[in-house]
């Protein structure tokens, strides 16, 4: 099963570039039938949505490269490679990857992406006897888990007061949903827990016991920066300057100070903004001087090539499945009331979680899925007596559950990876179907 998997995968995924336009041709081709749009109406909302993910592709593009930077700081380092040297087998080492991402995308989405593929990196690095292809695919796996962990976009949204939550459903929420009715629930967190049981298992039983793949050991380079001392009675004003501590230390301080204030006085959430501060400062604390954090970030961004080119038509897609024409039918929509059509107050939410799973395959972003399915489904949870809560985690979920198949957000740890979507999207593969079913068991348990 699992090398069928992997040769499926090798063969017929192609590149994310690829894939990305493909998905554009799909989702305009189901689009002009099933929602009555002309080919013009569909070219007009693939291209209004183009730019709608800039902002969201400027941070993700920074959670890539400063979290690589931060990584790379010789302190950083030291600590990763130690930790690399606990595992005392090859399936201890996958074990103990996948269990730290996973933990880490429970409390972060954006800390969980880099940590993970980092320290896979540093085992490879000193285990020959590890799959690198499942090493890095189980870092990714613990991606699964984020948006029913602390920095779930839908359940925050849905714990935010204010008259946006009305507009977004369609009136159905028009209180807040607490995060204890959600997240912090104990049918979710028990999920979670299971989720993570299952793929370090499933992970760890998918290392061959023999014939590991070599791997080309420039994948594991990293080399460290060559940086020319200048002894003090020979710098220049603008040596010193660059080499000033100082200036790394008032500049991380601001950020420690913005995030006190943002956090612990006004109340707010941590978001992917925070996160990013955060690798900022401790970078810029953690390097030996600016310039040496410049060089070092200036490597990072060579990894960020892969989202700057396909994150736009990804937006163009979502504008596909969002956009409504002169019919009044968005594609999101129709798979929404297709859902509901066959749905009762049990069933409700295992068919909302496939939904959003077949829709985050086009849409893979939180957001988008708010846009399209919180007007629909929680009207129709609502008139099927199901819990709002509920309905938000099972939309929820089905985002999470499919990237583990979704090229896009496995964009910054292949970058890292040095790896292509193909080289672990079989054993990726294995993980959706045992955490499918484990999700949705717990969706149905916590119906009944």
């Amino acid at each position: 099963m699992i090398k069928f998997c992997v040769r499926l995968v090798q063969r017929w995924l192609p590149e994310p570039f690829i894939f990305a336009i493909l998905l554009t041709f799909v989702a305009a081709l189901v689009a002009m039938p099933l929602c009555h749009q002309t080919p013009l109406e569909v070219v007009e909302h693939w291209g209004d949505g183009v730019w709608n993910l800039l902002e969201f592709a400027m941070q993700m593009a920074l959670v890539l490269v400063c979290g690589s930077a931060l990584a790379a700081a010789p302190v950083i380092k030291r600590a990763i490679n130690a930790m690399a040297r606990v595992p005392q087998s090859a399936p201890s080492a996958i074990a103990l990857v996948t269990v730290v991402s996973a933990l880490a995308c429970w409390l972060n989405w954006g800390f969980g992406l880099i940590v993970g593929v980092v320290l896979a990196k540093a085992i490879a690095r000193q285990r020959s006897d590890v799959d690198y292809r499942l090493l890095i695919a189980s870092a990714y796996s613990g991606f699964v888990v984020w948006h029913a962990g602390m920095s779930g976009s839908i359940p925050l949204t849905m714990a935010t007061p204010g008259e946006a939550l009305a507009m977004a459903t369609d009136g159905a929420l028009t209180a807040p949903v607490p995060l204890a009715h959600t997240i912090l629930d104990w049918h979710n967190l028990i999920t979670v827990l299971v989720v993570i049981i299952g793929i370090t298992i499933t992970n760890t039983l998918m290392h061959p016991k023999k014939g590991v793949l070599a791997i080309n050991p420039s994948l594991l380079k990293d080399d460290d920066d060559i940086v020319t001392t200048v002894p003090d009675s020979d710098k220049t004003p603008a040596q010193r300057l660059e080499q000033s501590k100082l200036l790394s230390w008032l500049v991380a301080m601001m950020l420690v100070a913005y995030l006190v204030i943002h956090l612990a006085v006004n109340g707010a959430s941590l978001d992917i903004g925070g996160v990013i501060m955060i690798f900022l400062a401790l970078g810029l604390v953690l390097h030996p001087t600016p310039v040496h954090y410049v060089r070092a970030f200036a490597k990072a961004t060579t990894g960020a090539a892969g989202i700057i080119l396909q994150f736009p038509f990804y937006a163009g897609i979502m504008g596909i499945v969002t956009g409504v024409g002169i019919s009044g039918i968005s594609l999101g929509g129709v798979l929404a009331d297709a859902c509901i059509q066959i749905s009762n107050s049990v069933t409700y939410p295992l068919l909302t979680f496939l939904c959003a799973a077949v829709l985050n395959l086009f849409v893979p972003s939180g957001g988008g899925h708010w846009a399209v399915q919180a007007p629909v489904m929680f009207t129709a949870g609502a008139n099927l007596g199901v819990d709002p809560g509920l309905t938000g985690m099972a939309i929820s979920w089905g985002d999470a559950w499919t990237n583990l198949i979704q090229p896009f957000w496995a964009l910054p740890a292949l970058a890292i990876a040095r790896l292509d979507a193909k080289d672990i999207m079989g054993f990726c593969l294995i993980d959706l179907l045992v955490t499918g079913v484990i999700i949705g068991t717990g969706l149905l348990i916590w119906a009944i």
